[in-house]
């Protein structure tokens, strides 16, 4: 007979091994989600009522807060793996921090469409805008998502779930954060050059 010990080891070892394949099916299928989107965005350039219009400023800024954030996530983890716990609970709360300011930046930069007449939907809006819009909507709410991610990782951090040899939860965190991460600087530079 199996102790329940045993079962319970095996399970936490069944759990760790499919953890990863699991993640990179998801990010998978959210790649081919916005690869529909940009592939629509381009099939409609060809419209005759399509406007060519500057990105927001507060999408570049945005954008490299976003980088920012990967570089402290990394840094965190570097740190985590020499055992440097409080640095490493530092810059997670940075990245964390830099998230929300991505957030509010892309909002800001919905603001900035509107100052200039650009619309999401309704009278004033164009094709383009509401494809601008909503991909980077979408996005802003994958990046959401990130943020509860990392509170909890924060979370699980600041009760010691981590060690400096067994940090799975925080190596998933910081695998989908790069991603999202990573998807925004290819749609950036996407709506960057992709333009009529």
């Amino acid at each position: 007979m199996v102790d329940k010990e045993t079962l319970q080891e095996e399970y936490s070892v069944a759990k760790k091994k499919s953890a990863k394949p699991m993640l990179w099916i998801s990010m998978i299928s959210m790649l081919m989600f916005f690869a529909g989107l940009t592939s629509a965005y381009i099939i409609s350039m060809k419209r005759d009522d399509w406007v060519t219009f500057d990105l927001p400023e507060a999408l570049f800024t945005s954008t490299i807060l976003i980088v920012i954030s990967s570089i402290t996530l990394y840094l965190s983890q570097v740190f985590l793996k020499k055992d440097k716990r409080a640095i490493s609970l530092l810059l997670l709360i940075v990245t964390f921090v830099l998230g929300i300011l991505f957030i509010w930046l892309q909002y800001e930069g919905f603001n900035e469409l509107k100052a200039a007449g650009l619309y999401f939907t309704g009278k004033g809006s164009t094709v383009s805008t509401s494809f601008l819009i909503g991909i980077t909507l979408m996005h802003a709410l994958h990046v959401a998502a990130g943020i509860i991610v990392l509170l909890v990782v924060i979370y699980n951090h600041f009760k010691y779930k981590y060690k400096s040899d067994d940090f799975l939860g925080f190596e998933l965190g910081a695998i989908f954060w790069h991603f999202v991460d990573v998807l925004w600087i290819c749609l950036f530079f996407f709506f960057y050059f992709i333009r009529k």
